[in-house]
């Protein structure tokens, strides 16, 4: 996009740059618009790719504004040179207009070939115009009214200049049905100075002309001001819209303006909002031209400052995602090796309750610190989880196949030591296996809490961890039982 404004702006200079500043202006409006677009997340690479273009960009802007210069400054001199030239007519034309009668003829001849040279010179300054014209009118009409040419010939010339002057009345009236209203005003303008170098009409037809003339221009003249005065309350309108989205820009920018930076969703919410907001600023024309680079401006600054704060937000959750990962994947490590080490134990030799009580704590202490490790990017974390999951899944798999076949062992022992304990020892007894069985329900149940695995075989060894409970809680029950008919009994 840039580079396409770069280049369209070579080829405007490669021509006359007198008539282009329109198209300068929207490219340079265009070029500063997808800068801000495009600076808002940009590698260091990219960046310096967008210094190098902005650098050529603004030394196009700087032959531009030399030509323009130079072309100013030949003009000035051009116009100072053609001011003289005029000058020195008029003065000639004076001397014609208030001498003597005599030769006539020469006389006349004369003031035509002053007539043609003062067409034949270029333009002057602006603020000279209408002076030089009121003066070169005026030696004019005294010429020919003091010099009492020839009736036919005077005749022949009124005629002629009424010819010309009602053909520019008749052009004039023909701009009112110009749409482009400015075109309009710049040709009724060439008209004018048209005007002003044909001589006179007859005496009883100038003012009727005139006036002809006249009201046309006052109709195209009329326009021009309605036009300008709707654009300018446009331009108004159109400042109110800007400011209005500014101070929109603001209030979003408000909590980092006083310390509060917004969460990863927040950001995703006002992005959209401001984004919104530079969608509608794009399609507001211009405001007034006192105020549109001070209101441009301070759009800019918000629109800077959101984006560089998102930026600096974003970069430090990237370190921070970075950290979780590779403590996420550190974990999961480890939940491998333990998976892996346990079924390698089992190999090797058997494994005995407390063997198993310390690696289970030890997968359940993975499990917490995976609770507390924080976030990682969204294509990592499915992935890492469902690794992490299914190490934990083995681990506990093996362990209930390895422990199967001693419940029902265990359970019977438990069932005898029960016994012998009431026989032998009496309700001393049965409170030690009271207080035993309450502390394997409350580990057991303390496991299970610790348990986040999500699949089909993570539910199935939660249903036999609960049965267990269950069990447990059954046998805690009895002794409860023994303990209060042995209490009655007492």
């Amino acid at each position: 996009m840039k580079q396409e404004i770069i280049d369209e702006l070579k080829q405007l200079l490669e021509h006359d740059v007198t008539d282009i500043k329109e198209q300068v202006d929207r490219l340079k409006t265009q070029f500063y618009s997808a800068a801000s677009e495009e600076s808002e997340e940009l590698t260091e690479e990219a960046a310096e790719a967008e210094k190098a273009l902005e650098a050529e960009f603004k030394e196009l802007l700087s032959q531009y504004k030399a030509k323009r210069a130079e072309i100013a400054a030949a003009q000035a001199k051009e116009q100072a040179e053609n001011l003289a030239r005029k000058k020195a007519i008029l003065e000639e034309m004076k001397t014609l207009a208030e001498g003597e009668t005599d030769g006539v003829m020469a006389n006349l001849q004369r003031m035509r070939e002053l007539q043609a040279e003062w067409k034949s010179i270029g333009a002057v300054a602006p603020d000279k115009v209408q002076e030089l014209r009121k003066d070169y009118q005026r030696y004019q009409e005294q010429f020919y009214d003091l010099v009492k040419i020839n009736i036919e010939l005077r005749d022949l010339d009124f005629k002629k200049n009424l010819e010309l002057k009602t053909l520019l009345c008749e052009a004039a009236e023909r701009l009112q049905n110009n749409e482009n209203i400015v075109e309009a005003s710049r040709a009724l303008q060439q008209l004018h100075d048209e005007w002003a170098e044909i001589g006179p009409v007859a005496r009883e037809l100038r003012e009727d002309l005139w006036n002809r003339f006249k009201a046309a221009s006052t109709l195209i003249n009329k326009k021009h001001q309605a036009y300008f005065d709707e654009l300018h309350a446009k331009e108004q309108e159109n400042l109110a819209r800007k400011q209005a989205i500014i101070e929109q820009l603001k209030q979003i920018n408000e909590p980092i303006v006083n310390g509060e930076p917004f969460s990863a969703k927040q950001w995703e919410e006002k992005s959209a909002q401001v984004q919104a907001l530079q969608d509608e600023w794009r399609k507001i024309g211009f405001a007034p031209k006192k105020f549109n680079q001070s209101i441009y401006d301070a759009y800019r600054a918000e629109c800077d400052r959101f984006f560089h704060t998102k930026t600096e937000y974003f970069k430090e959750m990237r370190d921070t995602f970075s950290a979780n990962l590779k403590r996420k994947r550190s974990l999961v490590d480890q939940a491998k090796e333990l998976a892996a080490n346990i079924k390698q134990q089992l190999t090797d030799s058997e494994v005995t309750r407390e063997q198993w009580d310390e690696m289970t704590a030890k997968v359940q202490q993975l499990q917490s610190e995976w609770k507390q490790a924080g976030i990682v990017a969204r294509k990592y974390s499915d992935d890492l989880w469902k690794q992490f999951s299914e190490a934990c899944d083995e681990f506990f798999n093996t362990k209930r196949e390895a422990l199967k076949g001693e419940r029902l062992k265990a359970k019977g022992e438990k069932a005898a030591r029960a016994a012998r304990a009431a026989a032998n020892q009496g309700v001393e007894g049965l409170r030690r296996m009271r207080d035993r069985l309450q502390q394997e329900v409350k580990v057991a149940e303390n496991n299970i809490l610790f348990f986040t695995a999500k699949s089909k075989t993570a539910n199935k060894l939660v249903d036999s961890m609960q049965k267990k409970i269950d069990e447990l809680k059954k046998q805690l029950a009895k002794v409860q039982e023994q303990l209060d008919a042995a209490y009655d009994e007492e």
